[in-house]
């Protein structure tokens, strides 16, 4: 517990901030709003370079309660690519406000998203992956590489320092961030890639972080993750399913399914009429990897998670894909080249992937429920641009004392509970609490999460607690 001393203290630094921030009325997507603070400071776009242009580091800032003493808490969006002032919007708002019990809460936008897009262009290229004709794995990850080195040209020529937008350069803007906020430390909260940057940050600004709270935690070198989690992954769901008697009917052998429906579009890749908005239809061919890729994203939670298991067995017992044919026509831009986000792109290919994990991917991947799809446009892109790989340093786990704690959900397809465990075993000071039927969106499962990232806050000793959250009928579709 922080003394009312340090409480005051923080308080006087605070003063600085405030004098450079707004005030403004927050309002969440659900229509829920309160009085909150926006602020912003400059930064080098390329730290690397003396003669960067610099840009602006945006986020929002709610007050603490009264009695907080904490340091300032700042929430890392996953993604790459996702913003700490949009989720504080969504379905996590009300956990925004209930930790300003424990000092400000800041909703930070790291480099290349939501205040701090700087106006940064998507990049379109004019590379296009025919929707009509069958490629194959290496032809399609060719395109993305040819669409990835016209992109870093194109961003260059707009004037967008790309190989500024890296892990390490966002560790230095949390940095600044808290000198601006004038704080001697900060609390680190966040889920997915935020882990990954917290991570970064724990090795490089230890003494500036207090404690951290890390959910669906991603390892300095599980950018790409490994196949055979994956597969692991899927037996969890299989025992999962097995305890709903109408799902286990349903799904008596998930792995086998897939693998037979995979084999059937290799063989024979299925032709779909996908409606569009103006009211006409495109022409399209299932393939393999489509259903591949967009299984790699509905597997992240297990109510998105009934998605993939519905599709699979549609196509698998009536040989139809209207299921698949209404995600194609939802997610994907048919009709368009190849695009790219600058942030995510640069961020994922500055993480890269150590020469030994690389090549067991690869190994694993050939047999593999998922392939190589699980993190693509990675490994494929991997190492594409000259000089903006970080290298094996950065990959290496941190080390250190910082009280952490880690949320690991049991049917999380995205990040693996003992992947996520293995990435800060150098961490001494761990709590470690499962919450079982948790996927990888774990903060909003059940009020028994706020509670233990509530106790840890306080200073309790939270290790070992074993949470577990409802489990969705797994016959059910969300929506």
């Amino acid at each position: 517990m922080r003394s009312g001393l340090f409480a005051i203290v923080s308080a006087l630094a605070l003063t600085g901030a405030a004098q450079a921030e707004d005030p403004i009325t927050f309002t969440s997507n659900a229509g829920d709003s309160v009085d909150a603070y926006q602020g912003a400071f400059q930064a080098p776009e390329n730290r690397n370079d003396p003669d960067s242009r610099m840009i602006e580091i945006g986020y929002v800032r709610f007050p603490a309660l009264e009695g907080a003493n904490g340091p300032p808490i700042v929430y890392l969006a996953g993604g790459p690519g996702g913003s700490g002032t949009g989720t504080a919007r969504r379905q996590r708002f009300d956990l925004f406000m209930q930790m300003r019990r424990h000092g400000d809460v800041i909703a930070f936008d790291q480099r290349g998203t939501g205040l701090s897009s700087n106006d940064l262009p998507q990049c379109i290229s004019s590379v296009e992956v025919s929707e009509t004709e069958p490629s194959t794995d290496a032809e399609y990850a060719d395109a993305y590489r040819q669409a990835a080195l016209e992109c870093r040209a194109f961003w260059r020529e707009e004037g967008v320092a790309i190989e500024g937008y890296t892990t390490q350069q966002s560790v230095a803007d949390l940095s600044d961030l808290r000198a601006h906020l004038g704080a001697e430390q900060m609390t680190l909260w966040g889920i997915s890639y935020g882990t990954h940057l917290a991570m970064a940050a724990l090795k490089s600004i230890p003494d500036e972080i207090d404690r951290a709270i890390l959910a669906s935690a991603e390892g300095l070198d599980q950018t790409v993750k490994l196949p055979s989690q994956t597969e692991a992954y899927v037996e969890r769901l299989q025992q999962a399913v097995n305890a709903q008697p109408a799902a286990a009917a349903a799904y008596p052998n998930i792995s086998s399914m897939m693998r037979r429906v995979h084999a059937r579009l290799e063989a024979e890749p299925l032709m779909l009429e996908i409606a569009n908005p103006e009211g006409g239809a495109s022409s399209y061919l299932l393939q393999r990897r489509d259903l591949q890729q967009m299984t790699s994203g509905l597997i992240a939670d297990p109510g998105s998670a009934a998605i993939a298991l519905a599709m699979y067995a549609e196509l698998d017992q009536a040989g139809s894909a209207n299921l698949a044919a209404a995600l194609i026509g939802r997610y994907y831009d048919l009709g368009e080249p190849i695009s790219l986000s600058p942030m995510s792109t640069a961020m994922d290919l500055a993480s890269g992937i150590t020469d030994a994990r690389l090549a067991q991917v690869e190994a694993e991947a050939q047999t593999a429920l998922l392939g190589a799809y699980l993190n693509f446009p990675m490994p494929q892109l991997n190492r594409l641009w000259d000089g903006l790989d970080l290298g094996d340093g950065f990959r290496a786990a941190p080390q250190g004392d910082t009280p952490i704690l880690l949320l690991s959900g049991t049917l999380d397809g995205r990040t693996y509970p003992d992947s996520q465990r293995a990435a800060l075993a150098g961490m001494s000071d761990l709590d470690w609490v499962i919450v079982e039927n948790a996927g990888h969106n774990l903060y909003m499962t059940t009020p028994e999460v706020h509670a233990v990232m509530h106790a840890f806050m306080a200073g309790e000793d939270v290790d070992g607690a074993r949470i577990t959250a409802p489990l969705p009928d797994l016959t059910e579709l969300p929506f």
